[in-house]
């Protein structure tokens, strides 16, 4: 083959495949979707409105989180449930019920389970799952504008879903849609992402929206009023004892 022609072949790999020319890792590309909230540190505070067929609520709530194995967060709001909290160390989750001073831990086969009612789970709230490290991804579709990548469980990863579909924007590399798919491949929720800022020197949805594909009457918005992030927070502070604060 001559030189010219593996100049053009080059120039057209690029041009309809740039991200195999740019060698992108997309495990690592998903785990900076997955901890986007986190930084090395954050406190945030955010509003969550579920709406089901037959009932709808609003909470407040506020969290802590450290790296990707410390979570702490607590609702505020209303007087009903203020006090209720989920606190994760490492792989050990557990809640807290102020109205009869219970501390529960939650187990494995409960992380799928909905938190408070909303189309949330436990796993979902604290990033329990280490998607990054139970998923094989690869490049299933892209344009000018987005990425759509793949994921399929690894062989021995004990995980809910058998198949994930992230749309990420090119740009900043902000998640804009996320599909969940059962072990049948059928499409089973979605979370898309909006209201897009920038917080200090992060670009991040402030609002997802969780969408049950069998319920469309039904949804779950959360939406993060103040984040900051890397602040002093230590380890300690991840504790039962600060788990039962009220």
């Amino acid at each position: 083959m001559c030189i010219s022609t593996k100049i053009v072949i080059s120039v057209a790999v690029l041009i309809l495949f740039p991200s195999i020319v740019l060698g992108i890792d997309w495990q690592q590309l998903i785990r900076e979707v997955e901890e986007q909230y986190n930084g090395h540190s954050s406190h945030s505070t955010m509003q969550m409105k579920v709406r089901t067929a037959h009932w709808q609520r609003r909470l407040t709530m506020e969290a802590w989180s450290l790296e990707r194995d410390h979570f702490l967060v607590r609702i505020v709001a209303p007087a009903k449930e203020q006090g209720v909290a989920t606190l994760k160390v490492d792989k050990e989750v557990w809640n807290y019920l102020p109205n009869v001073d219970r501390v529960i831990k939650v187990p494995p086969s409960l992380m799928g389970g909905a938190w408070m009612g909303s189309h949330i789970t436990n796993n979902d709230l604290v990033k329990a799952a280490h998607i990054d490290e139970d998923y094989v991804f690869q490049l299933q579709e892209e344009n000018a504008e987005i990425w759509r990548i793949e994921g399929i469980p690894k062989a021995a990863a004990a995980v809910v879903w058998g198949r994930i579909i992230y749309t990420v924007r090119k740009a900043d590399r902000v998640p804009l849609l996320v599909e969940y798919f059962d072990e049948e491949y059928e499409l089973v929720r979605t979370i898309t992402f909006a209201d897009i800022q920038t917080v200090g020197n992060r670009t991040i949805p402030l609002k997802m929206i969780v969408q049950p594909i069998d319920k469309p009457e039904e949804q779950t918005v959360l939406h993060y009023e103040n984040i900051a992030f890397d602040l002093p927070l230590t380890a300690s502070f991840f504790s039962l004892r600060e788990l039962k604060k009220r």
